[in-house]
């Protein structure tokens, strides 16, 4: 059988049509997921809420925000994911607050007075003193969470009403984290809206024969800068980015462009299908995550545009620069096993090349949100005996890591940190540590963190070890320390 129930799942059984061990090349059998949580797993999933605000829209960098909710999400709205943007706007104008879109978030901290007689008003209210105190935004976005949905506040009508008053646009999501198993009905919802309620609603300032939409791009530690550089240097134009340093109005203006690509291929199909049906926009999924997905993808597009030489040249310059020094890392990092537990595609992007590039070892992959599609190419691009889990809960990652002992985790912050108490060194691949990780420096940053981590002397230290069968070999380094430390108490 492909399936596996893990012994702290015995309890629930349903969770083993959620965790495939890749077996005999199988790759057509499905696993469950795209469904909710099974009761009684702790799952680390982000909301729907989450996946609107978090993801697509919080990267736009002129927009207030107004979460619709008590404090606690409106709080969680305003956390920092690592999104820069620059003040530059696409008129060549400056905006008049750098980093804006990670600094600012504002709420109706509805209590329970407005739960039992509607919080409408407030919504209203919150909106109007939101515009009072940042005049030059461009856009209002109004997010509907978990209570507001349940009290069933018509946030579309005030967002309506406001848009005449303010003479913005005031834009509704409705995205109540219940409204989907994860977040990636969130993704689905905000790319439905953006495409109903702005796409084809202004013009782009100019236009260019080579103008392509980024779509899936959210500048995560740098990530579509590498990308703008590589693609300006072809000759290339980004017309409009969704949504990683980009503007209300290039949402807007996406119907321009030439060519979509699309990034993140788990939350942003959506609106580029969307694009193609009505304005016959064609789109591409695209993978610059490691040298040779980057080289394969830029030479796509320079044929697309006739611009092979200039593709070539890019790839020439930029493969040059890390080729030799990454040969020292693969070296280091050969036969080195590696989880990757990302939230979507990361899963399958890294899979490929983080063996063939870099030498390790892929023993098993996960996500909190993909689809089928996603699992698909996760089983493809696996080896034989790898495994690969649907929606993770902390006590099956302590299982996974006391049965497989990885040298390191590719995760995110909620697994960093058990992995850490196992000894196990793991790295933020959501957020990443000293990215951007995409592209050819960024393959050459991640290979550098992967390098630091298991390297990092540190895990000779601990004062326990996780795994009985190296006590020994760890016994006289403990004791070394141990006397180490007690000379210099005295």
């Amino acid at each position: 059988m492909p399936f596996k129930l893990f012994d702290v799942d015995k309890e629930i059984p349903e969770r083993e049509k959620h965790v495939y061990v890749k077996h005999c090349g199988d790759s057509d059998t499905e696993m469950d997921c795209n469904k909710s949580t099974v009761p009684g797993c702790m799952s680390e999933r982000g909301c729907v809420y989450a996946g609107s605000k978090g993801v697509i829209t919080g990267a736009i960098k002129d927009v207030v925000h107004v979460v619709h909710s008590p404090v606690g999400c409106t709080t969680y709205g305003g956390g920092a994911k690592r999104y820069p943007s620059r003040p530059n706007m696409p008129d060549g104008t400056t905006f008049p607050v750098e980093n804006f879109n990670l600094k600012y978030v504002c709420g109706t901290d509805l209590k329970e007075s407005d739960v039992v007689f509607g919080g409408m008003k407030k919504l209203k209210q919150s909106v109007q003193e939101a515009y009072k105190e940042f005049p030059f935004t461009t856009a209002i976005y109004c997010h509907a969470t978990c209570t507001t949905g349940l009290i069933g506040d018509d946030i579309d009508a005030v967002c309506k009403e406001l848009t005449e008053e303010l003479g913005i646009d005031v834009i509704a999501y409705n995205t109540p984290g219940f409204a989907g198993p994860s977040q990636s009905k969130g993704h689905h919802i905000t790319n439905d809206t953006m495409f109903d309620q702005l796409v084809g609603s202004k013009e782009p300032p100019k236009t260019t024969d080579y103008d392509i939409c980024l779509i899936g791009e959210y500048n995560i530690d740098g990530d579509l800068w590498v990308l703008e550089k590589y693609l300006n240097e072809m000759g290339i134009n980004i017309l409009s980015r969704f949504s990683g340093d980009s503007t209300h109005n290039e949402i807007c203006y996406m119907h321009k462009s030439k060519l979509n690509l699309v990034r993140c291929q788990r939350s942003a199909t959506y609106i580029a299908e969307l694009i193609e049906e009505k304005y016959g926009t064609p789109y591409i999924n695209v993978d610059f995550f490691s040298t040779e997905y980057c080289a394969d993808n830029l030479r796509m597009i320079g044929k697309y545009f006739n611009l092979e030489e200039e593709a070539e040249k890019v790839i020439e310059k930029y493969h040059g620069e890390v080729k030799e020094e990454l040969e020292f890392y693969k070296e280091k990092l050969s036969g080195k096993k590696v989880y990757i537990f990302s939230g979507g595609p990361k899963s399958w992007h890294l899979s490929i090349p983080l063996e063939k590039e870099l030498g390790m070892d892929v023993t098993a992959v996960a996500s909190q949100f993909e689809h089928e599609g996603g699992y698909k190419k996760m089983k493809e691009r696996v080896k034989e005996g790898a495994t690969i889990v649907d929606d993770p809960n902390s006590l099956e990652l302590e299982e996974m890591i006391k049965t497989d002992r990885p040298d390191i985790i590719l995760a995110g912050i909620k697994e960093k940190y058990l992995a850490y108490k196992y000894g196990v060194p793991s790295i933020m691949i959501h957020s990443y540590e000293n990215g951007p990780y995409i592209g050819f420096e960024g393959f050459l940053n991640l290979a550098k963190d992967l390098y630091a981590n298991i390297y990092n002397p540190i895990w000779d230290l601990l004062e326990f070890d996780s795994f009985p069968q190296k006590e020994s070999a760890k016994d006289g380094q403990n004791e070394k320390v141990d006397k180490e430390l007690m000379e210099a108490g005295k």
